[in-house]
């Protein structure tokens, strides 16, 4: 796990900072914190990171979905999304992405942990 480059997309703050200092004691290297889509999409294409999580509602323009599209468009960097919401239409929506792995909030940082090694996985 030591040395994984991972981007966070967390408009909440708090829960940001907690996942920062959780990935950092794990040994990633969190190459950004961004709060909406649209930076999301631009710091996912500048830093390359080897894994992005993604809350799936944002504020701004852009949820975390349509962030995810885009990012996809461009990359083969695989996304995490991590939601409190996991209902139908929400769901159906992420489906059209390349969804892999999706995390329920609250989660454990264990899940995370094995999710980051697996998603990151792929693009070794």
């Amino acid at each position: 796990m030591t040395g994984k480059r991972v981007l966070i997309v967390e408009d909440e703050g708090i829960p940001a900072l907690e996942l920062e200092n959780e990935l950092n004691s794990m040994g990633c290297i969190v190459v950004g914190t961004v709060r909406s889509g649209e930076r999301a999409v631009e710091a996912a294409l500048e830093d390359r990171p080897d894994v992005v999580l993604m809350d799936i509602r944002l504020k701004g323009e852009i949820d975390g979905i349509e962030a995810a599209r885009r990012i996809q468009e461009k990359s083969d960097i695989p996304i995490v999304y991590l939601t409190a919401y996991s209902d139908a239409p929400t769901m159906e929506r992420a489906s059209h992405t390349r969804l892999y792995w999706l995390l329920s909030k609250p989660y454990f940082f264990s899940d995370i942990k094995a999710t980051i090694e697996e998603a990151s996985a792929g693009q070794a």
